[in-house]
């Protein structure tokens, strides 16, 4: 995009909603969360690549099986992350990244700032959120 963001930048409603700065400031907080995550991710596989070593007591043989499953979870959930990430980006381009997907309305920049891979504004997730509660409980 080329926009340079100055330090310190924060969205503000004082603005136009999803302007370029916004839209690239998001773009770049969505950057570098996937980053952290990938070398996160790196770092996993060659710890438990390192480990192969294997353990004569049963004890440590389950406790090291029972991290092994831990770390491959937290990996699964990271790569549907990764995914929801990646999503997100495409939305900034597609210039529909903001606007919540059942009703079209801005999703608030506070939302947006808490978890910038948010595809419902508030109001519509605990909407969703009652249906799926009143599913499980018929």
């Amino acid at each position: 995009m080329g926009i340079q963001l100055s330090d310190g930048y924060r969205p503000s409603d004082e603005e136009p909603f999803m302007n370029p700065v916004q839209k690239e400031y998001f773009r770049k907080k969505l950057l570098r969360w996937r980053d952290d995550i990938l070398k996160d991710s790196q770092e996993t596989i060659r710890v438990m690549q390192s480990e192969t070593e294997p353990l004569a007591d049963l004890a440590d043989r389950a406790s090291t099986e029972s991290d092994r499953t831990l770390e491959l979870r937290t990996r699964d959930r990271q790569r549907k992350l990764i995914s929801k990430i990646d999503s997100a980006l495409k939305r900034i381009e597609e210039d529909t990244y903001g606007y919540c997907e059942d009703t079209g309305d801005p999703i608030s920049l506070k939302r947006l700032e808490a978890r910038p891979i948010a595809t419902l504004s508030l109001e519509a997730q605990e909407r969703h959120e009652r249906r799926e509660k009143s599913y499980r409980d018929e």
